[in-house]
Order: C-alpha cells, then structure tokens, then sequence
C-alpha cells in the first residue's frame, strides 16, 4: 500500500537564535518531451503532463521558483511564459524543423542539453536542485547535473522494462532500458509514485531502497469535484437512460483498450450500454482506426462512442455523467484518471496496475479485476449495471477517500524529497565512476 509521506507545515521554519523562514529553492524542471500545456491524450501528452503542471504550480504558491524546460510546442505563442505564480515555461529551440516526437528526441539530446547550457549560462541562471521527468529528460538532468554539480532528482514515470514485461506489443527501445539502469546510478534522488513502481527499479535497474523516496500523484481538488449527473449529461447531451462507461487516457497498446472492446462485447445485449472513450491523436491515426476496427468486427459499432480529445477543465462533466471509469491497462505506473474519477464520486473499475490497489476500496469505490481478461471485465461492468450504487448518497463518499492526495499535500512532500537530496546528494567522483559510457 502507498503511504503519504509527513505532510511539511508551510513555512518550514529552522531554530537558530529563534526562527527564521527556509529560504525558497530554484527548481529547473525538465520536461523535454511534453509539455505541461499539450493536449492531454494524445501520444506525447498524459498525466505526465499534468504532473509537472499542478506539483510545479503548488511550488509556486508555497514560494519556490520553477523554471520548466521543454522542448514540446504545447500550443505556446511564446518562447517564455508564465504560468502561474513562480512558475515559468521555457521553450527549448534546436532548429529542428518539424514535430520533435519521443522518436526523434534521443538522437537530439546533445542539442537539447546545449540550448538548455546557453540559456541558463547567458541568463546568469543558478539552481538549487534540477528535477526530470521520464528518460530523456533525466539524461539532459544528468548532464546538467555534472555541468553545474547541482543535485538531480529524477523520477521515470513509466520505465521501458515495466512496459515490456506488462505488454508485449511495447517496443521499447533497448537504448531506454540502458539509460534508465544508468540513470537510476547517477542520479542524486528518484521519485516513485507507488511501492511497485519502487520494488521494479530495485529489481531490475539495481537502486538502493534508501535512494527512492515515495510519493503519490497528486489530484485538484478544486477542478475534479462531483456534478450533478443529470445537469453532466445534458451538458454532454448523454441521454439519462443511458449505462455510460468512461475510458480516458492515450490510445497505447499498454493501455489495454482492446480488452476494454472486447469486454463491451460480451455485454452487447445490454442496449443501454455506451461505452465512451476519450483521447487520441485524432479520428484519422492508425491508433483509432485499429479501434473503431476492433468495435466493428465485434458489432458493437452503435455502442462505443469515440470522443476525441477532450478540454482537462472539460473531464469533471464526463467523469460526472459515468456511471463508472474503466482503467483496463496492462501497465501504468500510477493511474491519475482513476483519481480524478475518485475526486468527481465515480466508481472505478480496474486492472491491479500503479495505484489502484492503494485508491480503490473494493465494494466502496470500485471493483478491482483478480482476472483482467475481457469476460472478466464484463462481469464487473455488468455487476454496475445490475447493480447500481445510491449515486446521491455515494458520490461524496467516494470523493472523501481520496481527499488525502490533493495537490499542496503533495508538494509538501515532494520538498519533503528535494531536501533529502541536498542533504545527501552524491559526490561527483561517485557520480562519474557510476556514468560509464554516455547511452547516446
């Protein structure tokens, strides 16, 4: 089970001839792949992305300074921005002329690093602590790193081995599997969100427990609140009579969405099933052609409903009018959707990956899937279905039990991490021998 670290109390306050407030950090956050304003579900932009955004925003507010670095267009009109109070992001340019994709990026990172030197170095830039998000990041992290001998945070979010054990349709590049494992050596701190995602990187990528600190993905609590259902549907233009299951997040194969197809299938006799899916890259990709496929050759074209991208500030509407969110992934290292659902009073439904075990009360607030093969997610839809939970007596119960991982609680417990790796952070020659060969 996932604790929260102690929440710090804001101010941290120190004793030395009385007190005296901390003073605030300077955080460069590398966020090379996605931005924080991309649009959510499509192939490059997930709960990562919202990750960065919301902990780097309650930073801000508790006083920290956070720079964001990205190489991601993310709809900017800027190559700075401010995003909230404290917090800027900064686009990266390389010259690259095109959409810079995850496929791209590992052979640019050289590039990457020295736009990232030039900005900082021609700024007169110093920062306290460097914090990376996913591999690529964390190799521009591990250059910065040395460069400017500051501590370096990293956390992976997904890691390649997790993905290729979990699905074997993920092609993850041995050159991520390499860079990871170097990574997880050099870095000062890592971040992991759940005790499995722990447990893989002392199993297959050799870290010392005493180098991973543990704390959960985070909720707003203030944007993912319950609707009334029927105000939700009509706003949707969801008849009331309607069975409505939700799935939201990216059209990967890791994600498990065929599974979810073919467990709508088993249950097509039910016609006042919808199945509604949300995301993608777009009606046209390979990703939801497969899909829309996939629902034709089971004949259940009439039941499953392709949303396309949906607005973030849009998503309590649709978690609102589910009767049920379905996280049916192979793999995930947390499982943000399953919160938000949680924090709007709708049940979950899921496979035992990332933080389900942890945010689902089995019977409460969802059903958990001993078997994840589609029949037996029929059986647990269908349980719903035969079975509704009281949604006027339900819904705030369902939102209490997550209240615990809104996003200040978090960010107290992330600074919880940052100090830990000032304090003991890894001496350069320990870092070097630990370097070996650059993976690039």
């Amino acid at each position: 089970m996932t604790h929260l670290p102690p929440v710090l109390s804001e101010p941290d306050l120190k004793q030395e001839k009385g007190f005296f407030q901390v003073p605030p950090l300077r955080i460069a956050t590398l966020s090379i792949h996605s931005s924080p304003l991309g649009e959510l579900g499509t192939e490059e932009t997930g709960g990562m992305s919202v990750y960065v955004r919301e902990l780097s925003r309650e930073l801000g507010r508790s006083g920290q300074s956070v720079d964001i670095y990205t190489c991601a267009d993310g709809g900017r009109d800027a190559s700075e921005l401010l995003l909230s109070e404290n917090v800027r992001l900064i686009h990266l340019d390389i010259g690259y002329q095109g959409r810079l994709t995850k496929n791209i990026l590992p052979g640019r990172l050289p590039e990457v690093f020295q736009s990232l030197a030039t900005y900082i170095e021609s700024n007169g830039l110093r920062y306290d602590l460097i914090h990376s998000h996913y591999w690529l990041s964390g190799q521009v992290g591990s250059l910065a790193q040395d460069r400017w001998d500051t501590p370096h945070v990293a956390m992976f979010h997904t890691t390649g081995v997790a993905k290729r054990v979990a699905c074997s349709r993920e092609r993850e590049p041995f050159q991520r599997l390499i860079a990871e494992r170097r990574l997880a050596q050099v870095s000062d701190r890592i971040l992991a969100a759940t005790e499995k995602e722990r447990d893989l990187l002392r199993k297959y990528y050799g870290v010392a427990a005493r180098k991973i600190g543990m704390v959960p993905c985070g909720v707003n609590l203030e944007r993912f609140r319950p609707v009334a259902g029927a105000l939700a549907r009509r706003e949707m233009g969801i008849r009331d009579d309607r069975f409505v299951v939700l799935y939201v997040g990216r059209f990967a194969p890791v994600k498990g969405l065929d599974r979810l197809i073919a467990a709508a299938a088993h249950l097509r006799s039910y016609r006042e099933l919808t199945l509604l899916i949300i995301g993608g890259d777009g009606f046209q990709t390979q990703g939801a052609a497969e899909l829309r496929r996939l629902a034709k050759r089971a004949s259940i074209e009439d039941i499953v409903k392709f949303q396309g991208r949906v607005e973030h500030d849009l998503l309590p509407l649709y978690y609102s009018a589910a009767d049920v969110l379905v996280v049916p992934s192979y793999y995930e290292s947390f499982g943000l959707v399953a919160l938000e659902s949680l924090a709007c009073g709708t049940p979950v439904i899921a496979t035992p990956v990332g933080a389900m075990e942890t945010l689902i009360r089995e019977g409460e607030t969802g059903l958990l899937l001993d078997n994840p093969s589609p029949r037996s997610l029929a059986s647990a839809i269908e349980r719903f279905m035969l079975n509704p939970p009281k949604v006027a007596t339900c819904r705030d119960r369902i939102r209490a039990s997550v209240l615990n991982y809104d996003w200040q609680k978090i960010a107290s417990s992330v600074m919880q991490e940052y100090r830990t790796a000032l304090q003991f952070r890894s001496p350069r020659n320990e870092r070097t021998r630990a370097q070996g060969v650059c993976s690039w």
